[in-house]
């Protein structure tokens, strides 16, 4: 589980720093989801939920010149980063704000856009009505969210490598509390939205490459994700134990000159009612 506190703080700051293996990790999802981003037509503002570093935001931004984009994260690390990355762009700018209570009549989305960044509301069907009450008529979304952790890979191979880690509520904010396609139809229902879609999208993680794939993933691991959580945790030979697992579990998803995971997501489209 990640809260909102750890996004305003160290986790925040472990993406800023990691964000362009967080953007490699992630890319052929983020191909998949600009193209159905850019189907949305007419659209003049848009609005990037959790935004991150910025990449989504950058590539929407590039692609549609005629469109004003606003990144928005809680993380001031982050948007310092994607600030930085898009110091070039005219038609695009970033804030420090919470999505969930977000407003400013100076800019009302036609589409809202996010690449993993929804799933940390602590309250989701208050945070996505705060979105309807901010948008445009007939605004549209398009955002995407792991699926089930048994289709992902990275994250059940690294949770088993912990032989204490906690199962935790699969609802709660963090990267699996949009998993459940009827649970997030429910929540944008209730909200405000409707006709909601749901594209499965497989993909790559690509956790290393480079000259050496297997010390990337190790160190890209030890900064993001939850087998960075628990080499916090553990000390002495629990640490090195795990370690040592790790970098076995590396060697085994070594393809092709990069470590590579299987990974699941879903691209969710929805219209305010």
């Amino acid at each position: 589980m990640t809260d909102k506190t750890e996004w305003q703080g160290q986790v925040g700051t472990s993406w800023a720093r990691q964000w362009q293996r967080t953007d490699r990790s992630f890319t052929p999802l983020t191909e998949r989801l600009v193209a159905r981003i850019l189907e949305c037509g007419d659209v003049r503002r848009i609005a990037d939920i959790g935004c991150g570093a910025g990449e989504l935001s950058i590539k929407i931004a590039d692609a549609r010149r005629d469109a004003n984009v606003l990144g928005l994260d809680i993380s001031a690390d982050l948007v310092s980063a994607a600030s930085e990355r898009a110091s070039g762009s005219p038609n695009l700018k970033f804030a420090v704000a919470d999505a969930s209570v977000w407003q400013d009549p100076s800019f009302i989305p036609d589409l809202y856009v996010s690449r993993h960044g929804v799933m940390f509301f602590d309250d989701p069907v208050a945070a996505f009505a705060n979105l309807a009450t901010s948008a445009a008529e007939n605004a549209q979304m398009v955002l995407s969210c792991f699926r089930a952790p048994s289709e992902n890979a990275w994250a059940t191979k690294i949770a088993s490598l912990v032989p204490s880690a906690p199962s935790g509520d699969p609802h709660a904010p963090g990267p699996f509390a949009f998993a459940d396609p009827e649970r997030v139809k429910g929540i944008l229902s209730e909200a405000g939205w409707t006709d909601v879609g749901f594209e499965a999208v497989d993909f790559d993680y690509v956790a290393g490459s480079g000259e050496d794939p297997v010390a990337d993933a190790l160190d890209f691991f030890g900064h993001i994700g939850p087998a960075a959580r628990a080499i916090r945790m553990l000390e002495g030979d629990a640490r090195i134990a795990f370690l040592d697992r790790l970098r076995e579990l590396a060697h085994e998803h070594l393809h092709d000159g990069a470590v590579r995971f299987a990974a699941a997501a879903w691209i969710v489209t929805a219209r305010k009612n």
